[in-house]
């Protein structure tokens, strides 16, 4: 089982990538870094929550899990 602070570390590190990749094209689609910055941090936001949520309901279940 994936403890809760190696789901943490992993949501804040997959989102800090979506958040650099986010406002890359946010401020292609609008041409000011501050539209695409601020599409970015609220799609980070609710991406790191969905993502961190999304982990721990799997680490819960045992499907498809093999137990030594």
């Amino acid at each position: 089982m994936e403890t809760r602070g190696r789901s943490l570390v992993k949501a804040i590190v997959w989102n800090v990538i979506g958040l650099i990749s986010m406002t890359a094209v946010g401020f292609i689609a609008t041409g000011s870094l501050s539209a695409g910055g601020m599409m970015a941090g609220i799609n980070t936001a609710l991406g790191f929550l969905s993502y961190l949520i999304y982990e721990r309901v799997w680490a819960g279940i045992r499907w498809g899990r093999h137990h030594a």
